[in-house]
């Protein structure tokens, strides 16, 4: 497939990257496939540049995670670094860095590359592509434009991007350019066996425990369309289970045939509480229904962190898909 031509945002960052000697890579809180995949593939092309870079992330890479990461480059933020440029992936708006943004240096230019339809675009320079499915995906393309060699460890932390904003390629936005994608980070030696053996074959008795939990404690709402369930703290607690096992457990009740909507509300902090949606059609966009309550996200996939009592935070956002159900049918 012939190479795309590189967007002027893509050039002005090219650019920045060059003039940079000293340059930070920072992600999102609680970080998934996506986020690490993209900060260490884009770290690990940035030091073959020639580049001096700094990792940092308020959250641990996820055990199922740390495959790529054998080194240990993503660390918590810390004070007394100087650096030329930041760079942010696949996080849709300042905030959702967390502590690290506390530590961002005053005067330093910011880089935003990300791929969430709701982001706020708050880099001097920004390179927001909603069309692709990850920003793995994104990080591909920029080695490609920046003639940075796509080695075996850069390929394996690209692929599982992909492949983990795609769920394996069964989402819907999923595209032929994806496809393409990963055919091409396969070529460069991205190892199959393992990513798949690391990010869906080993998970931990501790998360089979929540899981247990979810078949037990699920609800179905609106004739079967929307389906629901509730982590609290003392869920995590019996399970001896982290929050980052919670990680694709909102996909086994939207597998349940019939189910348009899943949700997970999850205790957050006292009277916050984090709700996470997925839809399986275009005809409900849960991103917008995540906008309705300050948050965001894709089509078919969006969160946001509600204040508010739990069981009023439910019946509002049960509410608010019901709604979107009826604006559906009338369209």
């Amino acid at each position: 497939m012939a190479q795309k031509e590189a967007p002027k945002a893509v050039e002005n960052i090219l650019e920045a990257i060059r003039q940079a000697k000293s340059i930070l890579v920072v992600g999102h809180i609680r970080p998934d496939g996506d986020c690490i995949g993209s900060q260490v593939g884009l770290a690990l092309a940035l030091e073959s540049a020639g580049k001096e870079v700094t990792v940092w992330n308020q959250d641990p890479v996820p055990d199922k995670l740390r495959f790529m990461d054998p080194e240990k480059r993503v660390r918590k933020p810390s004070s007394g670094h100087r650096f030329d440029l930041v760079i942010a992936t696949d996080c849709a708006a300042l905030d959702r860095l967390g502590k690290v943004a506390g530590y961002l240096p005053d005067g330093v230019p910011l880089v935003n590359i990300d791929h969430h339809a709701s982001n706020t675009r708050y880099g001097k320079f920004n390179w927001v592509s909603p069309r692709e499915p990850s920003t793995g995906e994104l990080i591909f393309d920029l080695c490609k434009w920046a003639g940075w060699k796509i080695t075996q460890p850069i390929a394996d932390c690209l692929f599982t991007a992909v492949s983990t904003d795609t769920g394996s390629f069964q989402y819907p936005s999923t595209t032929p350019d994806t496809l393409q994608t990963a055919a091409e980070l396969v070529e460069r030696g991205a190892n199959l066996g393992q990513i798949c053996q690391e990010v869906y074959q080993s998970y931990p008795l501790t998360r089979i425990r929540l899981l247990r939990h979810v078949y037990s404690n699920f609800r179905l709402s609106d004739d079967g369309r929307t389906a629901y369930f509730w982590l609290r703290k003392r869920d995590y607690a019996r399970a001896g289970a982290g929050t980052e096992e919670a990680e694709g457990l909102i996909d086994h009740i939207r597998a349940i045939e019939g189910v348009v909507v899943a949700m997970v509300f999850e205790e957050a902090e006292p009277d916050v509480t984090r709700v996470s949606w997925r839809s399986k059609t275009p005809n409900v966009d849960v991103a917008a229904i995540a906008q309705q309550f300050g948050g965001g996200g894709h089509k078919a996939a969006a969160g946001a962190r509600i204040p508010g009592s739990p069981l009023g935070v439910q019946r509002r956002v049960l509410t608010a898909v019901r709604k979107a159900f009826k604006a559906a049918k009338s369209a």
